[in-house]
């Protein structure tokens, strides 16, 4: 018998941007948070250092946490509030050279750049729940860290602020922990997971449906190409 907690997380604002591809100008999102993104935001409550020398070793205590992703609908009186995507068409830079306020972009080299244009996404009115497995007193530690945590907590991005607080609790089961984090959304207990569209990984994860992710994060603070490792994931729609 398993004698893991379930730790569980809200993650509720006006923006958010999980991203799993995004590479220079085109900075795309996942629909729904990933493995990287929660692990990241865990990893700045903990106030991990990506040029710490024990960076890895940390990151990999976080990212060995067994995690699901659940959508939790908004609701707008009777009615469902759909989740939306934004593009925003961005630009850094540009504009007067020898001015103190709009100072154009400079390559590590130091090199002057012209206007750097961008495509960013985001998702609008979503709320997404998380349960994390894993021993009880390394929940609870990391449920410390959330209550007061070392640096500022983002959804995916720092333009992207919670609307509420992330840390809903640590459960004794993953039952228990369910339990809180439906009644932190204001939906009713006892309802149950297969009523949302969620995201399982590990075993739970195999099958015909099942799909692979470059969203385990193995070191922020490593070379471009390997901060992140494959997880075999698995979309579950709602019934």
């Amino acid at each position: 018998m398993s004698n893991n907690a379930c730790l569980a997380i809200l993650l509720d604002g006006p923006m958010q941007s999980w991203g799993f591809t995004s590479r220079f100008t085109r900075r795309t999102t996942a629909l729904h948070p990933t493995k990287s993104g929660v692990v990241g935001l865990l990893a700045a409550a903990l106030g991990i250092d990506k040029h710490g020398a024990d960076e890895a070793s940390r990151i990999g205590r976080l990212a060995a946490l067994e995690c699901t992703t659940i959508m939790l609908p908004k609701q707008r009186g009777e009615r469902e509030m759909p989740m939306l995507r934004l593009s925003d068409y961005h630009t850094i830079g540009g504009g007067y050279d020898d001015a103190e306020w709009m100072k154009k972009p400079r390559a590590a080299s130091g090199a002057k750049l012209d206007t750097v244009l961008s495509e960013r996404h985001y998702l609008l009115d979503a709320r997404f729940g998380v349960l994390l497995e894993g021993e009880p007193e390394w929940l609870e530690d990391i449920a410390d860290h959330l209550r007061n945590p070392t640096w500022g907590l983002w959804l995916g991005r720092k333009c992207c602020i919670p609307a509420t607080p992330v840390l809903v609790g640590v459960g004794s089961d993953r039952t228990a922990a369910w339990n809180q984090l439906l009644r932190a959304a204001g939906l009713e207990e006892g309802r149950l997971l297969t009523e949302f569209d969620h995201v399982i990984e590990g075993e739970a994860a195999e099958g015909l449906d099942a799909e692979w992710l470059n969203d385990t994060p193995v070191a922020f603070g490593a070379p471009l190409g390997e901060r992140h490792a494959p997880r075999r994931i698995r979309q579950v729609r709602r019934k």
